[in-house]
């Protein structure tokens, strides 16, 4: 079996092509660009820049309801831009499988918030994958596109800049044959989301979160670690089994104490956000100091000797030739509001 070093988000694009997803829709954003970027490099696949991640998303969704396996992929942030036909395709599900790539930004290496899309899964009722490195990355796309057949429902999967950018081994396998598509099928009840409709398909997406309990029990990348694979809908069973096992329970998580908080709601006594930061990322350091008190001595770094990097627009970005006249004109941009001419700024 052929090995190769990859990215997360390159062995995401390999893992796509391998499980026979041939249609990719995304809007570029770090820590997330890539992913598309690598997935047009295959043969026989249908890759676009959408305008926005909103309409990749309906266009991933479109051909996902002909019957294809799709993904759109998109940074944390986009995801709110997306938000419209996201929590409508968790009650219409798909025809197809539909595997939405959420590129979470932990530390704010690119992005201007460090929002956990982890809550997104939970508000949407959508099944949530988080792999831990590149393999896993690669892996996960084929589970999520099982989840998406088996259940009827779009899954998400989440990486974050570390998983997205760092490299590491990955076994490459033979791409799977497209499956031939379906033609789109008429089904008003399921697809056309009226009242009517919906409160039906309400109930069903219910139904289905029960099912996908069960399954997260028996989920293989859920492991005695306890490493979760699949962070939403949790194992509840699996983690009660873990909890019972040892002394005390910490949950070591980046931002948001999201699995911490439904953790407690089982009952489960758990050590989190109490004592680890809800800020930035988390390195072996700041775990050992928040559980012990106290951390071995890091290597010193000489901050001089590192060249500076100031954050910029990525080649290629629409906004970079906006922001090159802006500074050939030596333009400042403000809202000519009284409060801007108050201040005294200047404005254009």
């Amino acid at each position: 079996m052929e090995k190769k070093i990859y990215s997360g988000n390159e062995a995401i694009a390999r893992g796509a092509f391998e499980c026979g997803i041939r249609f990719g829709a995304a809007y570029p954003g770090t820590p997330s660009t890539e992913i598309m970027e690598e997935f047009a490099k295959y043969e026989g696949v249908y890759a676009e820049w959408s305008p926005n991640e909103k309409v990749a998303l309906e266009v991933a969704i479109g051909a996902a309801l002909a019957g294809e396996r799709t993904m759109a992929a998109m940074k944390h942030v986009g995801v709110n831009v997306a938000a419209d036909p996201l929590f409508t395709v968790s009650y219409t599900g798909i025809e197809g499988a539909l595997v939405i790539v959420s590129a979470d930004d932990p530390s704010l290496h690119s992005s201007q918030n460090e929002q956990d899309n982890r809550n997104y899964a939970k508000f949407a009722k959508i099944p949530m994958l988080e792999p831990g490195d590149s393999q896993e990355a690669k892996e996960y796309v084929k589970l999520a596109v099982e989840i998406s057949e088996k259940f009827d429902t779009p899954v998400f999967l989440r990486s974050t800049t570390r998983v997205s950018h760092s490299k590491s081994i990955v076994e490459l396998e033979e791409p799977r044959a497209p499956e031939d598509k379906t033609a789109l099928k008429t089904d008003a009840p399921k697809y056309v989301m009226v009242p009517a409709n919906a409160r039906v398909r309400r109930r069903a997406v219910e139904e289905r979160t029960a099912r996908l309990r069960e399954f997260a029990e028996t989920f293989p990348e859920n492991r005695v670690e306890m490493k979760l694979g699949m962070v939403y809908p949790l194992p509840e069973k699996l983690i009660r089994d873990f909890a019972s096992k040892v002394k005390k329970l910490y949950v070591v998580e980046e931002m948001d104490p999201f699995l911490e908080e439904q953790i407690k709601t089982m009952g489960i006594q758990v050590e989190g956000k109490s004592v680890f930061p809800y800020t930035g990322e988390f390195d072996p350091g700041i775990i050992k100091k928040s559980i012990e008190g106290s951390a071995d001595p890091a290597c010193p770094v000489d901050a001089s000797q590192i060249p500076p990097r100031p954050p910029n627009l990525c080649p290629g970005c629409p906004h970079r030739g906006v922001f090159y006249v802006l500074g050939k004109l030596k333009a400042y941009v403000a809202p000519a509001s009284a409060w801007g001419r108050a201040s005294g700024w200047p404005t254009a």
